[in-house]
């Protein structure tokens, strides 16, 4: 993930974007990683509350892996729509 978000950095440098859609696209990557973060803290607070296996504890983790997953396809939304322009002119 941190490689991904350092290629959008990079792109965000290279393509002559506005300061309104390297604004977007910053607070789109920072939003990801600190739900994945989120999402990690919670999974080890739980396994240590909970070592042995829990239906409810399972349920938690996959709901938290689905909220990263949906803000990552919003963050994929999102970069499309802003770079897409760049990205027909290199093709």
């Amino acid at each position: 993930m941190l490689a991904i978000a350092a290629v959008i950095i990079g792109a965000i440098f290279y393509f002559p974007t506005s300061r309104t859609e390297k604004a977007i696209l910053s607070t789109v990557i920072f939003a990801v990683l600190t739900l994945e973060m989120v999402n990690i803290v919670i999974e080890r607070l739980l396994d240590f509350l909970h070592p042995e296996h829990h239906e409810e504890v399972r349920i938690i983790k996959d709901l938290m892996a689905a909220l990263v997953l949906i803000a990552s396809f919003g963050a994929i939304i999102t970069g499309l729509i802003i770079f897409w322009p760049y990205l027909i002119i290199l093709l």
